[in-house]
C-alpha cells in the first residue's frame, strides 16, 4: 500500500544521527567513548591495559622509517634532474 509523504517523513523522522556518548576517563580525566580503553592514558576500569610508552616509541620508530624512505626518494629525483639535465 503506497504511504502518503507525512507518513514517510514520519518514519523518517527517527533516523537521524545522534552524537555518540562519552565518558570520562578515571584515571586522567580524558574523554573516551564508553567501554573503551582511554586512548590518552592506557587506562580501562582502573587497570592499565596499554604501555603509552612503548606504543609512542614504536610509532616514532614507524614514522622515522618512513621519513628516510620520503628522503631517499628525494635524493633519486634529484639525480636523475641533474642526468637530464646534462643531456
Amino acid at each position: 500500500m503506497r504511504h502518503t509523504r507525512a507518513h514517510t517523513k514520519n518514519r523518517r523522522a527517527h533516523h537521524a544521527l545522534k552524537n555518540p556518548g562519552m565518558a570520562k576517563c578515571g584515571n586522567c580525566g580524558a574523554p573516551h567513548s564508553p567501554h573503551r580503553v582511554c586512548m590518552s592514558c592506557g587506562f580501562y576500569r582502573g587497570r592499565k591495559v596499554i604501555d603509552m610508552a612503548k606504543r609512542a616509541e614504536k610509532a616514532l620508530r614507524k614514522n622515522k622509517g618512513k621519513e628516510s624512505k620520503k628522503e631517499q626518494s628525494k635524493k633519486e629525483g634529484k639525480k636523475q634532474e641533474k642526468k637530464e639535465e646534462k643531456k
